[in-house]
């Protein structure tokens, strides 16, 4: 036994007592989510998933697989991040599926037992060895020095269903050079070393230069209880690199990790680098936050984050902390780099619609023929138009560019040219899509055939480029039904349109 860990039993019999009076003590304002119905939830079609209670949300996914069964780990938060003071409230909540096509939800698998000391059950992860599960996440506590992370772990006995907290509690505080408000969400694997692992965010107190602190904790253990630091595999971040997650894909180890709650990755040939940073980063989206992986049966490995809401219910409002889950699969390309798609299992249901006309006001430069729509717009923008969709539905097309173009997309929930909708642009040249009001950049191909699959559906703007690279966007205050392709600055042929309805999974008859 360290004497880090020595002194942390010690710690935890003087504290004690301690707990007990905060218990007493405990502030009659403090709010645990109670009230989260596992059997209420939809079972199917999970994509954009949050409880079907109104105050409750989805936070950061912690997906596991193990013989069989796909666990979701989530945080379940109320009040976007209110809980507890401000400091999170949440626990974890448990979703399962063994074909990501039919879900069962459990009661909360570990939750807040101590409202005086748990302010919240952060992010983490979960192993399964010694024929039992470990659940490995910080403690949020808070005292008369401010807010600290502590690194916890509890056992469940049952298959990963229900934990119960282990001693001591906490196991391990934040390394003396590291801010002890930054030190959380553990990722705990096995290495090729025999040894257990874990990558815990962390941030240093005092970095090489101002503002780039930011740098993953890493400890080493050999049974899972006694644990002892080691080389960090990643430093230098410009903030705390939460939500570590790590794995092997055929000869190359990942590394992700989020800043600001977008997920970077770093690849490499070893396990814990020379790092290589690829440029096309196909998990960075504003509104797909905090992406954690598992694999699945055939070799498949998803993707989970969560899409934040949008501050008062506005297209301009900032990302407020929780929301719906996102699921994507990523698969490798040639040289290693991930790229993302759709997850087919979890969409929601659509059904074919007859197609509706395409029009256009501008015949000398869009020809339309056969549902194909030819626009030659050399030094002006050539716009066509599909009226009276329904609200929620799904278009995919092939677009095919003849030559460069200084961008070309679609107009989504249009109510007429004036009130044009949202915009979707692909720009070649730049390498974006652009969403309206956020972007994804280094998106290759756009140049050459485009395979352009888009998803609308509530408040949300879902977007597949090629298959390869995929980005979300959340906007609830435009309602039109109608909808404009357009080219600008160039010429390019529309081919094989598809619209399908979908169903309102709240209200099937909307």
């Amino acid at each position: 036994m360290s004497s880090r860990f020595k002194c942390l039993s010690i710690h935890y019999k003087i504290c004690s007592a301690f707990v007990l009076l905060l218990l007493v003590a405990a502030s009659s304002s403090a709010q645990v989510v109670k009230d989260y119905d596992p059997s209420i939830q939809r079972t199917t079609q999970l994509q954009y998933f949050k409880p079907i209670e109104p105050h409750l949300f989805s936070g950061d996914g912690m997906p596991y697989y193990h013989n069989g069964t796909f666990y979701l780990y989530w945080l379940l938060d109320e009040g976007h991040h209110a809980g507890l003071d401000g400091l999170g409230g949440h626990q974890w909540a448990l979703s399962t599926t063994t074909d990501l096509v039919h879900w069962e939800h459990h009661p909360v698998a570990l939750g807040i037992d101590n409202e005086a000391w748990e302010k919240s059950i952060c992010t983490g992860s979960v192993i399964a060895a010694n024929d039992q599960f470990y659940a490995f996440y910080a403690t949020r506590v808070k005292d008369e020095n401010g807010v600290h992370e502590q690194l916890s772990y509890a056992v469940s006995k049952d298959g990963g269903y229900t934990y119960e907290k282990q001693l001591p509690n906490p196991f391990y505080l934040a390394p003396e050079e590291c801010i002890s408000r930054d030190f959380r969400d553990p990722k705990v694997f096995k290495g090729e070393d025999g040894q257990f692992h874990l990558f815990v965010s962390g941030n240093l107190k005092e970095p090489a230069i101002s503002g780039f602190g930011g740098y993953l904790v890493h400890l080493v253990s050999t049974d899972l209880k006694n644990w002892e630091e080691v080389e960090s595999p990643l430093r230098g971040q410009q903030g705390t690199p939460e939500c570590a997650d790590y794995f092997k894909w055929n000869d190359w180890y990942y590394l992700l990790y989020s800043i600001a709650g977008h997920t970077h990755y770093v690849m490499a040939k070893a396990p814990y680098g020379p790092w290589i940073y690829p440029e096309s980063q196909a998990l960075i989206a504003h509104f797909e936050c905090v992406y954690k992986t598992a694999e699945f049966k055939g070799g498949r490995r998803i993707a989970v984050a969560y899409s934040p809401y949008r501050a008062d219910d506005r297209d301009d409002g900032d990302r407020i902390w929780g929301g719906t889950i996102l699921f994507r699969e990523v698969y490798q390309e040639p040289d290693g780099t991930l790229a993302t798609k759709f997850l087919p299992e979890v969409l929601p249901a659509s059904s074919p619609m007859a197609m509706p006309q395409i029009k256009t006001s501008s015949p000398s430069i869009v020809a339309i023929t056969d549902g194909r729509v030819d626009i030659t717009a050399a030094g002006e923008v050539g716009v066509a138009e599909v009226n009276d969709l329904p609200d929620n539905y799904r278009i995919s097309m092939r677009i095919e560019p003849d030559g460069n173009y200084e961008e070309l997309g679609l107009f989504l929930r249009a109510t007429d040219k004036r009130t044009s909708g949202y915009r979707l642009a692909l720009n070649p040249n730049h390498e974006t899509v652009l969403m309206h009001n956020t972007s994804i950049d280094a998106v290759k191909g756009l140049d050459e055939p485009i395979l352009l699959d888009v998803i609308v559906y509530e408040d949300f703007f879902d977007v597949s480029v090629n298959n390869k690279r995929t980005v979300v966007n959340r906007l609830p205050e435009q309602k039109g039904n109608n909808l404009f392709f357009y080219v600008k600055n160039g010429n390019a042929a529309i081919r094989d349109v598809k619209i399908e309805k979908i169903a309102n999974l709240n209200n099937p008859n909307l």
